[in-house]
């Protein structure tokens, strides 16, 4: 039998990286493999919407 990892999650709501599903789902982002990457995710949304952003623009553009 293996045992299951620990996920992490961010808590959009309090700035806390959490073990496990503590919060309501809509508070939460993640899974993340460790705390660090989970303490990192406001800058990680903040890239991936820059990139969409930036995405949607070329596609209005063609």
């Amino acid at each position: 039998m293996t045992e299951q990892q620990p996920e992490y999650w961010y808590n959009t709501r309090t700035g806390e990286v959490e073990e496990g599903k503590q919060s309501i789902a809509t508070d939460r982002v993640g899974p993340f493999a460790t705390p660090e990457e989970a303490s990192r995710a406001p800058e990680r949304l903040q890239q991936r919407a820059a990139e969409w952003a930036a995405e949607e623009a070329a596609e209005e553009d063609e």
